[in-house]
């Protein structure tokens, strides 16, 4: 057994299981002394190899946004990840099950992003004053550790369970919206399982994006004008295994439709 990681190592083993569907047991197991701040310093490697290999960064995502999400998982504190436009599911394409390793889905509320987000001190009314629009999203999360183990540095290296994500139909203004109240409705082959509203993140999405800006800002990070940002799951996420039809329906936002796939 491995018992001595870095920045690089931890970094490319976390690529590989990845390209290989390989699940493993956290690193907190072994690298004791793993913090957050390392822990995003793995994630922007990451992100650095997946530009060099021609992905496009097109916005941020959070994770664990929910406080009882946070209690269930062990952990304290959202995190801030990384979207590419590999991740990017295009409507009607069943989930990617040939390079998942476990894949769940949840609903988002997601923003774009209409002028430049910049922390430190980032409010949420100043977050949302950047809105251009708002839309229903459903994020596929896919981590890398098994059985979804893992401490908060573990999920913040492995991008915070990244894996695709897709957007619905309708975007409309934020002052069209009451985002606390905007809910959604999560069916599994045809059956309602979860349901919640946009309280559910951070008491109001606005205040997850503030967090996100903020975060990003301390390591040299803005969200720029036309990025997208994905502002936590509103519900638990659902377990999608090939064959499974899943339905996120929200108020006024529209429905996401994933097909399971083969």
């Amino acid at each position: 057994m491995r018992t001595a990681w870095d920045i690089q190592s931890a970094a490319a083993e976390l690529l590989a299981c990845e390209a290989t569907r390989r699940d493993r047991e956290p690193f907190t197991d072994e690298w004791r002394d793993l913090d957050l701040a390392t822990a995003y310093t793995i994630q922007d490697h990451n992100l650095s190899r997946r530009l060099e290999r021609g992905e496009a960064l097109v916005g941020v995502k959070l994770g664990l946004t929910s406080k009882a999400k946070q209690q269930r998982m062990g952990v304290h504190a959202p995190f801030v990840a990384w979207l590419t436009d590999a991740m990017a599911l295009p409507a009607g394409d069943p989930i990617p099950q040939h390079r998942l390793i476990h894949p769940r889905v949840e609903p988002e509320i997601v923003f774009l992003i209409g002028r430049r987000l910049r922390g430190p001190g980032v409010t949420a009314m100043q977050a949302m004053a950047a809105v251009e629009s708002v839309w229903a999203g459903a994020e596929i999360i896919d981590s890398r550790y098994r059985d979804f183990r893992f401490a908060a540095p573990d999920v913040i290296a492995d991008n915070a369970s990244a894996a695709a994500f897709a957007i619905g139909p309708v975007g409309l203004s934020p002052r069209k919206l009451n985002l606390v109240l905007e809910a959604a409705v999560v069916e599994v082959n045809g059956a309602i399982v979860d349901t919640a509203t946009g309280a559910a993140v951070q008491g109001h999405p606005a205040e997850a994006l503030a967090l996100a800006a903020n975060e990003l800002a301390t390591r040299g990070h803005a969200i720029e004008p036309g990025q997208i940002v994905l502002t936590g799951g509103m519900t638990d996420a659902v377990y999608a295994p090939p064959g499974t039809s899943i339905a996120c329906h929200f108020t006024n936002l529209g429905s996401v439709f994933l097909n399971g796939g083969d």
